[in-house]
């Protein structure tokens, strides 16, 4: 039985308890299970209709509602119902809220509904649109950036070589607006590089980048404290902004990336899937006119686009971009050695003497090498490929200071005044060395030599070491006390083709210098 005839019924018993028994209202509540103001006011409808007990006998249910219910009065006015797309884009906006949204509604509003209806049909409304869409993504707030799985194959022209080229992809939380790149590699390079050509794209800089846990970014996964790569760090406040890597094991911190990486792989890669490419810039080229029309494409759940979202939300809320763009730069532990340097890519630089064996930061760029103890610049240098050691006199010890002014022709030179022999014999001892300055000391003590024994001495000394392959300050020392230089110059017999010829290879002559006599001076350094 429908419910508007089981009113019915209960309005007739009402007006018969009344009219007919004479009951109080609280007695007829009583009888018929409701209360007495709801008998009042059957019995105030039934006067305005202008009813009498009992009622007709052709009365019915449906003409019985209407004189109690006219038409004007059988529904109350509907209420105005929230824009639900406009309610989704302001809560994007920073600061802004359900309860401020709410609040407008009921100034425009008055008659609108109470604060928990509208909460509630918000909730019930966001849950039927897309799971990225329904995270609330502050505008301007986040940048998702992450490689799709899938590679493109670009072919050299050249060689005919295949090489796999990777793919960026970079998305604004808010409106979904995205950009994407193809690189050569995943390395930190072409990392920070397309989060550059990404800023620029956008015309601006988001507060937050929310990467995966790439190795390229971040050196060690953590969840409460991920270790971000010091480039990666640098770059970010270049920008002035952070970096929060996604949780591990926490999929909704990358439900937006995600998402956007299979969009990007469905509407771009797949038709791109059956192209030949011969070159990255051809690549790139396809790459931009196909996220061009991502980007333009209607959502299928919100009205709008993600340009268009991002013009209204994320446009205005990104920071300015620096006047210039980051300059890329590595970051390197580094521990110098005995001889106060450090090596960065084949080449060394030196650092205040005191450092030694200390660990250090150096930061390299395509010109720069700087040095950096407890967050302290403490050397600079240039980067000279033409140079491979880079000395500054105020990072050597005292001892070392007096050599500073000290070049090698200048101590070949001071050598040729004792003789041709002495000459080559320095120039054997700094060519020996990784850096010539570390054979000065050697040299001049050599050169020294001569003011003891006679400058004729050393000079045949020197021809006598060079002979027996061993120019060294403890060699040509133990042959000027020995007296070996006295002795008569034997001629060098040419090395056997079994045996290896090297510098650091005596010979067998070297055994002979005294009849039944071995030389065992020692060859180090002075």
């Amino acid at each position: 039985m429908s419910r508007k005839r089981i009113s019915m019924r209960k309005i007739k018993e009402v007006l018969r308890l009344k009219y007919e028994a004479d009951l109080s209202y609280d007695e007829i509540g009583r009888s018929c299970r409701i209360g007495h103001t709801t008998v009042g006011e059957y019995l105030n409808r039934s006067k305005k209709a202008g009813l009498r007990w009992p009622l007709p006998e052709d009365m019915d249910d449906n003409l019985l509602e209407k004189l109690l219910y006219p038409k004007s009065e059988s529904k109350a006015p509907l209420r105005p119902l929230p824009d639900w797309d406009y309610i989704h884009k302001e809560l994007k906006k920073k600061s802004v809220t359900l309860f401020l949204l709410w609040e407008e509604y009921k100034e425009t509003y008055p008659e609108g509904y109470e604060y928990s209806w509208f909460c509630n049909k918000y909730r019930e409304w966001a849950g039927k649109i897309d799971v990225t869409m329904r995270l609330n993504h502050r505008a301007g707030e986040k940048l998702f950036v992450d490689y799709t799985g899938h590679t493109i194959p670009v072919i050299d022209k050249n060689t005919g070589e295949i090489k796999e080229a990777q793919i960026f992809v970079a998305t604004m939380g808010a409106s979904n607006y995205t950009y994407a790149e193809a690189t050569w590699t995943q390395s930190l390079p072409d990392w920070i590089s397309s989060h550059i050509r990404a800023f620029k794209f956008l015309g601006g800089v988001p507060e937050i980048i929310v990467p995966d846990n790439l190795k390229s970014g971040i050196n060690k996964s953590c969840r409460y404290e991920p270790d971000i790569n010091p480039t990666y760090q640098e770059m970010a406040s270049h920008y002035r902004c952070v970096v929060i890597p996604a949780r591990v094991r926490k999929p909704k911190d990358k439900a937006k990336v995600e998402t956007s990486v299979k969009i990007v792989e469905q509407w771009i890669l797949a038709r791109l899937r059956n192209i030949t490419f011969f070159s990255l810039a051809e690549l790139n080229s396809s790459i931009r006119e196909l996220l061009a029309d991502l980007n333009s494409r209607p959502f299928q759940k919100l009205p709008g686009t993600r340009m268009s979202m991002f013009e209204e939300l994320d446009k205005p809320a990104l920071k300015p971009l620096p006047i210039e763009p980051y300059a890329y730069a590595e970051w390197k532990i580094v521990k110098p050695g005995p001889d106060y340097h450090i090596e960065v890519k084949g080449f060394y630089f030196s650092v205040p003497h005191q450092l030694v064996g200390k660990r250090l930061e150096a930061r390299i760029t395509q010109n720069i090498v700087e040095v950096f103890y407890n967050g302290k610049r403490v050397a600079s240098h240039r980067y000279d490929p033409s140079r491979r050691y880079a000395t500054l006199p105020e990072h050597m010890p005292e001892s070392h200071r007096k050599y500073a002014e000290w070049t090698p022709q200048r101590i070949i030179n001071w050598a040729a005044k004792t003789g041709e022999a002495t000459a080559r014999t320095v120039k054997t001892v700094m060519e020996g060395r990784t850096h010539p300055q570390q054979g000065f000391k050697t040299c001049l003590g050599i050169i020294s030599l001569g003011k003891e024994y006679t400058q004729e001495r050393l000079e045949a000394a020197c021809s006598r070491a060079m002979a027996i392959g061993s120019p060294s300050y403890k060699s040509i020392q133990a042959i000027l006390k020995k007296g070996l230089d006295r002795l008569p110059a034997q001629k060098e017999e040419p090395l056997q083709s079994s045996f290896i010829n090297h510098s650091n290879i005596r010979g067998p002559q070297y055994y002979q210098t005294k009849e039944g006599e071995n030389n065992y001076a020692d060859s180090s350094d002075y």
